[in-house]
């Protein structure tokens, strides 16, 4: 199925994102989100975000106005989804994504295509709340949406062949590579390498065997990484990083993935990272 439309349904960094990219390359997108403030912001990042790809020649100031001419912003669901395309990017609870999709599903054509973004729940699971589950799939963006290259694509047990097909096409038009998942294991590939990395950076700093600026800048000098585990964390968010440690401990059952107590703490501060001012550095 050629995808033409989509729904986005979250406002926040990454679905402000993936409806920058939709709209970049001719894909009419409409932004959903309860929250009217959250909306507002929205329009101000997206349209921020193009005038620096502009500047810096990635696009045209034509391309800019097409994109802007195809997004649209409503803070009211439809009575009927029509979109060939609707992607979830809202708060990672499975429970609360489970309610959304369940909801989405009875208002949804019987072909739009259901698409969660999230980064280490299971999408089977999702996928079991569903009319015709078989058009539920994973696409995780990579943060920041219009700059990361890569989308994983994660099949749950459900998904058909032709739903898969179609996100991968319409993944290849967005000038992004495809890479598939192809178990729906928790934290799929990226977060399943990159969170234990990062909470292994936790215990290096609690121990005291280095400063986080020195755990930063070994890992970015000693493994060409552009940016070192602990910085890298608060631009995820901390509580994110917690959030998906104990999702790994639990699912997984292995004491290797145990939540860093340092973490933890910085998380029960209050200290999130980048997005409240402060995590292992100050904003």
């Amino acid at each position: 199925m050629k995808i033409e439309n989509a729904l986005v349904v979250g406002s926040g960094q990454m679905g402000g994102g993936i409806a920058q990219v939709l709209s970049t390359f001719g894909i009419q997108a409409t932004v959903y989100d309860k929250d009217k403030a959250a909306l507002d912001k929205a329009k101000v990042v997206i349209a921020g975000s193009l005038d620096k790809l502009v500047e810096k020649g990635k696009i045209t100031d034509q391309n800019k106005k097409d994109a802007l001419g195809l997004l649209s912003f409503t803070d009211q669901l439809p009575k009927k989804i029509e979109q060939n395309l609707v992607v979830e990017a809202i708060v990672e609870n499975m429970d609360i994504k489970k309610s959304l999709f369940s909801m989405l599903s009875g208002i949804a054509s019987e072909n739009t295509i259901l698409a969660t973004n999230t980064s280490s729940l299971s999408v089977t699971q999702i996928a079991g709340v569903v009319k015709n589950p078989e058009r539920v799939i994973g696409m995780h963006f990579m943060n920041p949406v219009p700059l990361m290259g890569l989308i994983e694509i994660i099949r749950a047990l459900q998904t058909s062949d032709e739903t898969y097909t179609s996100v991968v096409e319409l993944t290849k038009k967005l000038g992004k590579t495809p890479i598939t998942a192809l178990k729906d294991y928790p934290g799929f590939i990226v977060n399943r390498i990159l969170i234990p990395m990062m909470n292994e950076a936790f215990y290096v700093l609690m121990e005291g065997i280095a400063s986080a600026e020195d755990i930063d800048e070994a890992m970015r000098l000693g493994t060409n990484q552009p940016m070192g585990p602990l910085k890298l964390a608060d631009y995820v968010g901390l509580d994110t990083c917690l959030f998906i440690c104990v999702c790994f401990h639990r699912e997984l059952g292995e004491d290797k993935y145990r939540p860093c107590p340092l973490l933890r703490k910085y998380v029960e501060a209050g200290w999130y990272g980048k997005k409240s001012g402060r995590g292992v550095y100050l904003y």
